[in-house]
C-alpha cells in the first residue's frame, strides 16, 4: 500500500486527480509544449547535478555491443554515470518528472485512454520481448 492506495490503482488515481485540478493548460497545444517544457526541464536537471552541483559525472565511451551472448552483451553496456545523485538533486529531478508525469496524464485525458492501460500494455510488451524489444 503506497499512503492507503493499491499500488495498482495509483496511476488512475493520478489521472482522475489530473482530470479536476487542470485549468490553465487545458488544451492540447498547451499540454504537448508542457511535456516539452518538462522534458527539457528534467534533462537541465541532470546537467546541473553534473555541472553546478558534481554529484554525478558522466564518463562516455563508444558502447561495445559485440559480445557471443546475450548476457556478456549486457554486462559490457553502462549507463556512463559515475557517482550517487545527491538527495537535492533527487528532489530536484523528482519534481520536474512528477510535472512530466501530471502532464501525461492530462494528455491521456484530453484524447480519451486510461493511462494504467498504456503502462500495462508497456509491461507486457516488455516482459514479452525483453530485450529484443531494443527500445
Amino acid at each position: 500500500m503506497v499512503n492507503g492506495t493499491n499500488q495498482e490503482n495509483l496511476i488512475e488515481e493520478l489521472q482522475n486527480q489530473v482530470s479536476g485540478t487542470l485549468v490553465r493548460h487545458k488544451s492540447i497545444l498547451d499540454i504537448m509544449t508542457k511535456l516539452d517544457e518538462y522534458n527539457a526541464r528534467i534533462n537541465r536537471a541532470v546537467a546541473k547535478s553534473v555541472t553546478s552541483c558534481g554529484c554525478i559525472e558522466i564518463d562516455a565511451q563508444r558502447q561495445d555491443f559485440n559480445s557471443e551472448t546475450l548476457t556478456d552483451a549486457l554486462a559490457k553496456v553502462d549507463s556512463h554515470v559515475v557517482g550517487d545523485i545527491c538527495p537535492n538533486c533527487k528532489e530536484v529531478l523528482e519534481q520536474e518528472i512528477g510535472a512530466y508525469i501530471y502532464f501525461l496524464a492530462s494528455l491521456a485525458n484530453t484524447l480519451d485512454f486510461r493511462l494504467k492501460d498504456t503502462v500495462k500494455k508497456e509491461l507486457d510488451r516488455t516482459k514479452t520481448l525483453g530485450v529484443y524489444g531494443m527500445k
